[in-house]
């Protein structure tokens, strides 16, 4: 951590993404690992943004290494792409990769439906 002359304090991205990887532990609250890290919770808030947006990487906690992290996922509905196969024109598909898995799906599929099967991927089974 380096401090400032204006009393500012600057915490390396490293000791931002470990308090933010304890808040995501079953039982932690903001305030109680913003206390033990020694900030103010809506300091902590904003790191969790930041992480969220896909701009911190979380490091994995011993004893999480078989749970999930968060990744942004962005869908919506568009009009479905062509390409020309062989001079006839058919539509694209979606694909949803995670892991070894891989599901393809028709481009009319509702962009509902994939959210659906992607919240789907990450639970436990």
């Amino acid at each position: 951590m380096e401090i400032h002359a204006s009393g500012h304090r600057r915490w390396p991205d490293e000791v931002k993404a470990q308090a933010v990887a304890e808040t995501l532990r079953a039982g932690a609250t903001v305030k109680d690992v913003a206390a033990r890290f020694g900030v103010q919770p809506n300091q902590l808030s904003a790191w969790r943004r930041v992480a969220k947006n896909g701009d911190l990487v979380l490091p994995v906690l011993e004893g999480d290494e078989l749970e999930a992290v968060f990744a942004p996922l962005v869908v919506c509905d568009t009009e479905p792409a062509v390409r020309d196969v062989g001079g006839t024109r058919t539509p694209s598909e979606a694909r949803i990769s995670f892991g070894n898995v891989v599901i393809h799906l028709d481009a009319e599929t509702p962009a509902a439906r994939i959210a659906d099967i992607a919240r789907a991927l990450g639970e436990p089974l």
